[in-house]
């Protein structure tokens, strides 16, 4: 018998792995908060005799070492990986003992990195599940645009290769279970599902056809903007992550957060983004905690700049705070939890602006109104058309590229809101009079507006 959990850490769209037998388990790729794994052995009855890591990751943190420290597992770390601890090192063909009658066995799948590695479980000598990593996704593969320029196309092809090699070698029924691909940006596509096996994977998946050259030119055109934040989690791997703090930061009053902002610090609104345009302290930036929080406030926040975090709820900022660890954004120089009016308490009254949807844009476009309708979408989106006379910056950007939006009232709309809600936080906070648009962007079309599609070639 044997059993394989998936642990969700939806804000970064990755999966770790808790797999094993009566007795014992692996954990594969784990997750920075590393207190959630330990809770999932105890609740499975299970020791954690071993920690697996595919690959020194670049989008978020690794609980990999500290784990194996705090439970004595045997570490596992690709034998090519250049770290600065001590791990025990795995080749391709090594394998390793969980349980009795099942071991994780090592395959080279490099492509997402030189060394990436793929684990196959196998109970009783039979692969059962495929631990892949950022190698073969659920429709797509991982993005090989990450370690050197220069070696791109080289690890691209790598890739094709490494999912071929997966694809031939394990039976249709074994079930693929990638860290990468649920949202994650370490995924070349956005393509994917919930669940798969290598026979599904082989009916759909892209880089499962035989044509390296057109796999690779098609894999390479579609690879967008990598987070920011995603050059400080290679180093911080490499180095070996230092164990997480979650105790609760310092608490700020009004003062203290007025203090933050005119020392140039980011002061981060919790709260969706409907109670944050109704009020809001001026010059704070809305990153909805039910959003992908540690993804855009990483993605654009000066690395190492202060953050104090406002919150409604002292659940809502003890959870964006474990989110931020995920990303090495570690200890808030503070916390407030409460409303706008305790947060401005002495300081004048709390900011607002407007929500719209694009019913409401056509209107303001059709009264002839000075409106500026800014596209914070990602370039592949906009690929696919956008609304006529829009200015695109993608929301990643606005804090950097505020001198070019023009001037007057800027509508800003994403596909959904979420985008958009930060980027009219952060024009909000720079002065700008700004109308958030909260609708889904195939409205556009059925409000009126004109949209521009662009000519397939």
């Amino acid at each position: 018998m044997f059993f394989a959990d998936i642990l969700e850490t939806e804000g970064l769209g990755n999966r770790s792995y808790l797999a094993g037998g009566a007795r014992a388990a692996v954990v594969v790729d784990p997750p920075r908060d590393i207190d959630r794994v330990i809770t999932a052995a105890a609740r499975r009855g299970v020791r954690i005799a071993v920690v697996a890591e595919t690959h020194v990751h670049n989008d978020y943190v690794s609980g990999g070492l500290e784990l194996a420290r705090l439970t004595g597992a045997r570490y596992l770390v690709p034998a090519g990986a250049s770290v600065a601890y001590a791990r025990v090192p795995v080749a391709d063909g090594d394998v390793e003992e969980v349980d009795e009658g099942l071991v994780l066995r090592a395959v080279a799948t490099p492509g997402h990195t030189p060394h990436h590695t793929s684990y196959l479980l196998e109970a009783d000598g039979r692969v059962v599940a495929a631990f892949t990593g950022g190698s073969l996704l659920i429709g797509s593969v991982g993005r090989p645009d990450l370690v050197e320029p220069r070696l791109t196309e080289q690890l691209a092809r790598a890739q094709h290769a490494s999912a071929h090699r997966l694809a031939a070698e394990l039976d249709d029924e074994v079930s693929v279970m990638p860290t990468h691909g649920f949202g994650s940006f370490c995924s070349s596509t956005q393509a994917g599902g919930e669940h798969s096996t290598i026979g599904a994977e082989k009916a759909s998946n892209p880089a499962l056809r035989p044509d390296v050259d057109t796999f690779v030119k098609e894999l390479l055109a579609g690879l967008d903007d990598v987070p920011a934040y995603y050059t400080h989690m290679g180093p911080a791997n490499t180095a070996g992550p230092a164990p997480v703090d979650l105790t609760a930061p310092q608490r700020a009053d009004a003062d203290e957060i007025a203090r933050s902002l005119a020392a140039g610090e980011w002061v981060v609104d919790l709260r969706n983004r409907v109670a944050f345009a109704e009020g809001h302290v001026a010059g704070s930036f809305n990153f909805e905690v039910e959003g992908q929080l540690a993804t855009y406030l990483a993605w654009m926040i000066p690395w190492g700049k202060p953050v104090t975090l406002l919150a409604g709820s002292a659940e809502d900022a003890s959870r964006a705070q474990r989110e931020l660890a995920r990303v090495g954004i570690d200890r808030p120089a503070a916390a407030a939890v409460g409303s706008p009016a305790d947060w401005v308490a002495g300081q004048g009254k709390p900011a607002s602006f407007p929500r719209a949807t694009f019913a409401g844009l056509a209107a303001a476009r059709g009264r002839g109104e000075d409106v500026v309708v800014l596209d914070a979408r990602r370039a592949d989106e906009r690929a696919g058309g956008w609304i006529e006379g829009s200015v695109h910056i993608p929301v990643h950007q606005v804090h950097q590229r505020l001198d070019e939006v023009p001037a007057g009232t800027v509508w800003v709309h994403c596909a959904g809101g979420m985008r958009a809600a930060i980027a009219a936080s952060v024009l909000d906070a720079a002065g700008r009079d700004v109308v958030a648009v909260d609708d889904g962007y195939t409205a556009a079309a059925d409000a009126g507006l004109t949209l521009v599609t662009p000519v397939q070639h």
